[in-house]
């Protein structure tokens, strides 16, 4: 359970969190006098450490990220041969190339599936209306589709529940410092992979890039570990990422590699983690999460060779995102930068609205899936059945456009690809909307993204095109499967874009493929909140840098737009998530309130002595739920004087390395303090990495309760501390900047009988919800601000 020194209350509600996000985030000092007294709680500093992760509600702790130097450490550091490091850093980009070795073969492997699995169904499909037989082509496509859904979300549901969804807010709040619970386990893996394969294959309205993300950073995760936790690889070199900070780096690795899989955007694949998804951040690592990109290009690159010549079944040039406009000439006028606004201020607002809308759905499909496993399938069968409705018969509406003789591709085509679907019609006819429908999502975007084609699509295609994908885009997310954002929030852009681009006419000079691009880029900007990793993405996949400005000007703008109205879609999934996420800004309030006040607030700190005895250890394991304690001694002699008798604050040890004392028998008879050999024969620096024992599994005697634990070379002696006069949003900075679990608070002011330290922080007591608990007058503030 999440460590705090509060009591727990009932459980955070997506209700009350959305109250919390619902207010502005203004200084309540424009109001109110700054003599008002800031210390009026009523009731004590509440957290909650319980958070809905995927359908399950699960405890929810924090990552140990910061390095805990006790004795044992600093002897392991100080003996470190030259060998060993060099072990350990070849051991780092060994795994970082492994990572990106085997993202790149599991995305080809997944879009070698899609391809082939879709291919084959729609090459059915044209058959069947070949033929003339529409009835019978249209329960083959429902059922075909039907049973693939139902294949994902049977994985999902009852065999890995936290691999539904793209994984990508868990991943941020993971290299956050939250402990996500079951996400980068092997079952995990297995069924994202597979379950993509079948969410992608069913023609739902979602992609795999969000599912890759996840795969990358579930494959780093075990590689980091030596494999699943029930089958561990021994490996002595291993023993360097037990723990924490090395793990996070290597995932951040990974979650750059699925990202570079799903676009080909070696680049883009870095800056993503680095603007979106890592917290902490550093050179190091930015050379290593590109050397992972780098590997999955090399191995996307030699797989496209070998599909081209033919060997890949129906792969064909399919399955891999790649938008090359490096052909068109783009040049730029005065009339062009009123279209890339407006697309801009579009991409905004209509971001923002699809993030209001979908934390609506989402909530109401918490409630359904709170009802138990058949009502997660019958939903995700529900939205299989009316997007395989809609793709098959909406395109009997369209009417058949003659080809133009000017087209460059074939047309018209009976493929299961190609730009100018046949369809129903006659020879010489194609059906404009059959061909963004009745195909994968990727061909979808490779043929709206189409340039030199102006008269392709009719403005009703489109229109109906743009509306059926925000329809579907808002109900498909969130069912019981892997699914990823990116490719719908794509295709619901490059449609309005389209539509802009024939509005403008004869009013501007750039292409209409052109317009779909930066119409999805908008929309992503909008709702992502992503500017610098979009705009490389964007310019990798078109393979055009001439598009940089333009893209540029419209990323800014969607985002500006869009922050203006609520949070990015990743914060909201958090939120709901309840998953306890610290942002990068404090709330303006925050510095009006000091982590003095906070302490003030909570139950007073649990501490243990140097040496203590080994019931009381066992006493304050069983009835706290804290995973930090203070060590305090008493009548310490300060060292270079004659002053005796002063209190010594000698740091922080963790639970776990108490109930590691207890199980390794670390008792002495009298009260001491123990030699360092004594120690290094009991423990080493590997075992005290270890999080998984717990105090029920630890036997004590009656006898052995007499006796005493030196805690002395177990002891975090280097722990975080701040002043009581520290604002809370400074502390905030901190706490998240560090990387901490946990945060001491030691007096301002020194002498005989006050106590060394008066608090600890945690994630739970910087969270807006639980300090506004405590302190209402604060949210009060809020609120007449909103009003006035």
């Amino acid at each position: 359970m999440e460590e705090n020194s509060s009591q727990l209350a009932k459980p955070e509600t997506p209700h009350n969190m959305e109250a919390e996000a619902g207010e502005e985030e203004r200084d309540p000092e424009s109001h109110n006098s700054l003599s008002q007294p800031l210390l009026k709680r009523s009731r004590t500093l509440s957290s909650s450490p319980l958070a809905l992760v995927g359908a399950k509600v699960s405890h929810i702790e924090s990552l140990d990220y910061e390095i805990n130097e006790n004795d044992l450490f600093k002897h392991d550091w100080r003996s470190r041969s030259k060998v060993q490091v060099l072990q350990y850093i070849f051991l780092k980009w060994s795994l970082a190339f492994l990572v990106g070795l085997l993202t790149g073969l599991i995305a080809t492997l997944i879009n070698l599936a899609i391809e082939n699995i879709a291919g084959y169904k729609l090459l059915a499909i044209v058959g069947y209306i070949g033929e003339g037989r529409y009835l019978s082509g249209l329960a083959f496509f429902t059922s075909v589709n039907f049973f693939l859904t139902l294949f994902a979300a049977v994985l999902c549901v009852c065999f890995a529940p936290t691999a539904a969804g793209p994984g990508i807010p868990e991943i941020k709040a993971y290299l956050n410092g939250v402990d996500t619970p079951n996400m980068f386990g092997a079952t995990t893996l297995i069924v994202k992979i597979v379950g993509s394969i079948g969410a992608v294959s069913a023609g739902l309205d979602l992609g795999k890039e969000g599912p890759l993300v996840h795969i990358g950073s579930c494959i780093a995760s075990l590689l980091g570990q030596g494999g699943p936790d029930n089958y561990r690889i021994e490996w002595r070199w291993l023993r360097y990422f037990n723990n924490d900070r090395d793990r996070r780096d290597i995932i951040t690795c990974g979650s750059s590699s699925g990202v570079c899989a799903a676009f080909r955007a070696p680049v883009g694949g870095v800056l993503f983690s680095l603007e979106e998804v890592a917290t902490w951040w550093r050179s190091a690592l930015l050379w290593r999460t590109f050397f992972s990109t780098a590997v999955v290009v090399v191995v996307l690159r030699a797989f496209i060779e070998i599909c081209n010549s033919g060997k890949c079944g129906l792969f064909g040039s399919g399955g891999l995102i790649m938008f090359d406009v490096s052909d068109v000439q783009v040049s730029y006028h005065a009339m062009d930068v009123l279209p890339v606004v407006i697309i801009g201020i579009i991409g905004g607002l209509l971001g923002s609205l699809y993030n209001h809308l979908l934390h609506k759905v989402l909530r109401l499909y918490n409630l359904i899936n709170q009802k138990g496993k058949l009502h997660k399938l019958l939903l995700a069968l529900a939205v299989s059945l009316f997007t395989s409705i809609c793709q098959y018969c909406l395109p009997f509406l369209a009417k058949c456009r003659a080809c133009d003789p000017s087209f460059s591709e074939t047309c018209p085509t009976k493929d299961r690809s190609g730009n100018f679907k046949q369809f129903n019609c006659p020879d010489g006819y194609y059906n404009d909307l059959a061909t963004l429908l009745l195909t994968t999502n990727d061909d979808a975007v490779r043929n709206i993204f189409s340039s030199n084609t102006s008269s392709e699509f009719h403005p009703i295609s489109l229109l109906i095109f743009f509306i059926l994908y925000c329809i579907l885009g808002l109900f498909t997310f969130g069912i019981a499967v892997p699914s990823g954002l990116f490719l719908p929030i794509i295709l619901m852009g490059s449609g309005y874009g389209r539509l802009l681009g024939q509005a403008m006419g004869s009013y501007t000079k750039l292409d209409q493929g052109l317009y779909a691009v930066l119409g999805a880029a908008s929309l992503m900007a909008g709702s992502m909140r992503m500017t610098v990793s979009l705009c490389v993405i964007f310019l990798e996949l078109t393979n055009n840098l001439l598009l940089l400005p333009i893209t540029m000007i419209v990323l800014l703008i969607a985002k500006t737009v869009g922050d203006s109205f609520n949070p990015s879609i990743y914060e909201i999934i958090l939120e709901l998530k309840g998953l306890p996420f610290l942002d990068a800004n404090p709330e303006p309030w925050m510095r009006n309130l000091t982590v003095g006040e906070l302490a003030d607030a909570k139950p007073p700190v649990v501490t243990l002595c140097g040496v203590e005895k080994v019931s009381q250890i066992v006493d304050v394991l069983k009835n706290t739920t804290h995973n930090g304690f203070p060590i305090v001694d008493q009548g310490v002699q300060v060292p270079g004087t004659v002053t005796t008798g002063a209190t010594e604050l000698h740091g922080l040890i963790l639970r776990a390395h108490l109930l590691l004392a207890l199980k390794k028998k670390w008792f002495l008879p009298e009260k001491r303090r123990t030699e360092e050999w004594e120690v290094r024969e009991k423990f080493n620096w590997v075992e005290l990495a270890e999080r998984n024992l717990k105090i029920e599994q630890v036997a004590v005697t009656r006898e052995e309760m007499e006796m005493y634990v030196d805690l002395h070379p177990l002891t975090n002696t280097t722990p975080y501390t701040v002043v009581e006069s520290m604002s809370v949003a400074k502390a905030m900075v901190l706490f998240r900047q560090v990387g901490l679990r946990h945060m001491l608070i030691v007096p301002k002011y020194q002498g005989a009988g006050l106590p060394p330290v008066i608090g600890i922080l945690t994630r739970q007591d910087l969270r807006a919800y639980n300090i506004l608990s405590a302190f209402p007058h604060l949210a009060r503030s809020k609120g007449q601000e909103k009003h006035n």
